[in-house]
């Protein structure tokens, strides 16, 4: 680990030693390209250059406890002193080692937030919109940027699909995990008896692709406009607003309606499609390494299951965890940033054993 970061270190010196060559003051973009590197090298240098100063007090403190000419006073006061930088270097070296973990490159990214009724016809629409609501609630807590994209509407008011953009720092290292199945249970508005039901509702958490990421060739592009339509099909739009853009070598079909003009629908269209076709990219890789599956909080696959909302008990598990809260109201009001926090550390714990095993 220390011959790593030893080679970081020499790399982050380097860095800063070329941001202040005069040759590339022009060249904008390799600018900011070296300074991204090294703003996101910074914080494992920073740690371990107080890790290093740690290290010294502590050899220091050692040889004042070894020298016969130390008194007893002073001796109590360093073995104290000793005690408390021996847990700060024991803290830091395991935050370093996170540092150290390999990143995935789309945690920067803002993403593409789907969200569609399964199994349960209207029932599961209504929680649909529940979602949608968690989601919003917990985005405005960290001043993200929600625009959305695209949405479906079911007869009494819920989402069969809702599609959103989120914009803000860092969102996609946070809403990776929330991928897949959420399940809930609880007596539908509809129903008479009183019988509890079992509704589903998948999630998808897709990196919002650029276009340098994916580039489409307009050739592989079919694009129709048709007229929109509301809740049951009523139309509430006799212009040819709504666009339908399908991507031919894929097979994918993307639907925007939202929008009034037909040019900020086909925006929208393209900006979907690009990030479903990288997803589509990195999830065939992914399956070409089914070994690194085995590192991940659960597989992302649409149809894992990975949540349950209980209603009655008031109660959230979440299956990868195994972690069950009796605070369904908050997370639904978008607390959710608990169970986000507890994946994000199951996912590096398995990360560092998997280094561990592979170092040994």
């Amino acid at each position: 680990m220390f011959q790593e970061l030893e080679s970081r270190k020499e790399k982050y010196r380097k860095l800063t030693l070329s941001l202040s060559d005069p040759a590339l003051i022009s060249d904008h973009q390799k600018v900011k390209k070296i300074a991204k590197e090294r703003a996101d090298l910074e914080p494992l240098i920073k740690k371990y250059e107080n890790f290093l100063k740690i290290k010294k007090d502590i050899e220091e403190l050692k040889e004042m406890l070894g020298s016969p000419q130390s008194d007893s006073e002073l001796k109590a006061l360093a073995e104290e002193e000793l005690k408390e930088l021996r847990q700060k270097e024991e803290t830091i070296e395991e935050e370093m080692k996170v540092l150290l973990l390999p990143k995935d490159p789309n945690d920067e990214k803002n993403v593409i937030l789907e969200i569609r009724a399964g199994a349960g016809g209207d029932e599961a629409s209504l929680f649909a919109q529940d979602l949608f609501r968690m989601y919003t609630h917990f985005a405005e807590k960290k001043n993200w940027k929600f625009e959305i994209m695209n949405t479906s509407s079911s007869p009494i008011g819920g989402f069969k699909e809702i599609i959103v953009n989120i914009r803000g720092e860092r969102i996609y290292s946070q809403l990776k995990y929330e991928s897949g199945v959420h399940r809930v249970q609880r007596v539908p508005r509809t129903e008479a008896s009183g019988r509890i039901h079992t509704s589903t509702v998948t999630v998808a958490v897709l990196p919002e692709a650029d276009e340098v990421d994916i580039e489409l060739n307009p050739k592989d592009l079919e694009i129709e406009a048709f007229g929109a339509s509301g809740p049951g099909g009523q139309s509430v739009n006799r212009n040819y607003s709504a666009i339908r853009v399908t991507h031919k070598p894929s097979g994918l079909v993307v639907n925007c309606q939202d929008e009034k003009s037909q040019h900020r629908n086909k925006d929208k269209a393209l900006r979907i499609l690009r990030s479903r076709l990288m997803d589509k990219v990195q999830g065939e890789q992914q399956e070409r390494i089914a070994q690194d599956r085995k590192s991940q909080v659960g597989t992302g696959k649409r149809s894992e299951k990975i949540r349950t909302y209980n209603f009655p008990q008031s109660r959230v598990t979440d299956h990868r965890l195994n972690l069950t809260l009796h605070k369904l109201e908050d997370i639904l009001d978008g607390s959710i940033e608990g169970i986000i926090g507890a994946l994000v550390l199951h996912h590096q714990t398995q990360m560092m054993e998997k280094r561990g095993n592979a170092s040994n």
